[in-house]
């Protein structure tokens, strides 16, 4: 299966969960590719930081941030049991061939006007796509929640209103995701027991059923 993070506004937590959710697939022995699709490698980093660390290797990743990435993509798919990519905001060719690309699409939001109202060009994006591909599924993730905030708690109701489903797992804004960027490793690696990293096991298990 190949799934994708993408949404064309920057600054959503595209990189982290797509690093995460290929993380836990890996860790219950699942064969990933995380391929890397947006110019500033920030997935690609994430790799690099790791090793430089000492710490075993999870998944393979690759840089493709290529127009024909739809092309290319699914024969390294055919070697893995699942491929994440990490998508870049921004540039709407690179996002229409990551969508040619792809079985299902996540769509990152942070609950705020500002993302609900910039998800109107992805949104238009897979529209396209499904003109070709009518069997791409597609879902909203609300990332970075701050629980004690009222917009944080009205995130999903703003979202009812979408034309696409939203999951019903929610990550919040935690500590050790931000140090898990600096560090190459995973909130599961990190912290265990931490809610950040039940969040992302809660979110792959749901991401499964939703796509079979």
């Amino acid at each position: 299966m190949i799934i994708a993070l993408l949404n064309q506004k920057g600054g959503v937590g595209k990189t982290t969960l797509a690093t995460h959710i290929a993380g836990e697939l890996a860790m219950r022995g699942q064969h990933v590719v995380l391929l890397d699709a947006d110019p500033q490698g920030s997935a690609q980093d994430w790799t690099q930081r790791r090793a430089q660390q000492g710490l075993p290797r999870l998944f393979g990743t690759v840089g493709l941030a290529r127009e024909t990435l739809h092309l290319e993509a699914p024969d390294l798919a055919r070697r893995a049991d699942h491929m994440v990519i990490d998508g870049p905001p921004r540039i709407a060719a690179l996002a229409r061939s990551a969508l040619l690309a792809t079985d299902c699409v996540l769509i990152p939001v942070q609950p705020s006007p500002y993302d609900l109202w910039a998800s109107a060009e992805m949104i238009a994006l897979i529209r396209e796509a499904q003109v070709f591909r009518p069997q791409l599924a597609a879902a909203f993730v609300i990332n970075r929640r701050v629980s004690t905030t009222i917009i944080g708690r009205e995130a999903r109701l703003a979202l009812a209103d979408q034309p696409l489903p939203a999951l019903r797992t929610e990550v919040r804004q935690r500590i050790v995701f931000a140090d898990s960027a600096a560090s190459g490793r995973l909130a599961r690696e990190t912290a265990p027991d931490s809610a950040a990293a039940r969040e992302i096991a809660v979110l792959v298990d749901e991401l499964l059923r939703w796509t079979t």
